[in-house]
């Protein structure tokens, strides 16, 4: 890793520091507009107090990672990956934003519907996959998790890159439900994509440095207690960059270990749903998605993230043992 000097933590520092001075700018606006989060009443009671807390805030990490991204395109620093991964980052917050101006600022409780969004996220990812396909001209073969091993799925692989690039927003989705979790294993994961692209020469660790830093600046107003969420515009985006960064370096296949604590997030919803149904109203967990379900148990807002968190690292850290500098 020394080959890279520290230049790579630029980007990071330059987002960190952009996050931390928009964060005071933009929660003001937010209120001012009253964009406050409406807590489900069925949710835990603790969570109750939260009402009223301006949400849409995912664009106090977005703006500066944009900025950063954008600034080392110009000075071509980074090329069609990193094209492809912001187009990633801002289509899902483009869907995630439309969800939130219409729950919060519209005042339609509903949103988007659950057709809508689902449909628009695999045109999304259709279109990127298209152009990672393409233009990035990204190879069809993936890296199996550790072992040193590539596995050519043909012409599935397009159809695989939607399913990961959907699943794993959603995932970054149900995963945003308490103060700081989002932010903080979607932290994780991104240290460990930067790791990654400089383990395969890839110039997305440009992009990855810069998510880190924006996102370890938004945690100064995120973190419990928070003074501001992030809504489906910061936690779809946050899918949509772990998911494209991920299929750039052929790594989608690690997702599910590095990016677990959204799979599980889904899986509890999903398992939760299906058993709801076959047995008429019986439950697996207390409440789902699964951090609620701990929540329920008596565990801490801030022990649930921290426990989730290291997780997280520990998985990250696993995989990392594939990489080599």
């Amino acid at each position: 890793m020394e080959t890279y000097g520290i230049h790579f933590l630029l980007p990071g520092v330059a987002a960190f520091a952009a996050a931390a001075v928009l964060g005071p700018i933009l929660i003001p606006v937010l209120l001012r507009i009253k964009a406050g989060q409406t807590v489900r009443s069925e949710g835990p009671e603790s969570h109750l107090k939260k009402n009223g807390t301006p949400t849409m805030g995912g664009f106090i990490f977005l703006i500066p990672f944009g900025v950063v991204c954008l600034y080392c395109i110009s000075k071509g620093l980074m090329g069609n990956e990193c094209k492809a991964i912001l187009m990633s980052v801002f289509g899902f917050a483009v869907i995630g934003f439309i969800d939130d101006f219409i729950k919060v600022v519209l005042k339609r409780s509903m949103g988007l519907r659950a057709w809508q969004k689902f449909g628009l996220q695999i045109l999304l990812a259709a279109g990127l996959t298209w152009y990672i396909k393409n233009v990035c001209a990204v190879p069809m073969a993936t890296q199996l998790p550790f072992i040193n091993i590539e596995v050519d799925f043909g012409s599935f692989t397009p159809i695989l890159w939607v399913i990961v690039m959907v699943g794993t927003v959603n995932g970054s989705n149900f995963t945003d439900g308490l103060d700081g979790l989002a932010s903080s294993v979607t932290a994780v994961i991104a240290v460990f994509l930067l790791l990654a692209a400089l383990s395969v020469g890839s110039k997305s660790y440009f992009a990855s440095s810069a998510m880190t830093g924006a996102l370890l600046g938004f945690l100064l107003y995120n973190s419990h207690k928070a003074s501001v969420f992030m809504g489906d515009t910061g936690s779809l985006a946050l899918g949509g960059y772990v998911s494209v960064a991920a299929i750039l370096m052929r790594m989608e296949l690690f997702i599910p270990f590095i990016a677990f604590i959204y799979l599980a997030e889904v899986a509890s919803v999903i398992l939760q749903v299906g058993y709801f149904k076959l047995t008429k109203g019986k439950r697996i967990f207390k409440m789902a998605p699964i951090h609620h379900h701990f929540e329920l148990c008596g565990w801490k807002e801030t022990k649930v993230v921290n426990v989730f968190s290291i997780i997280t690292a520990v998985l990250c850290a696993l995989c990392a043992f594939n990489l080599t500098f």
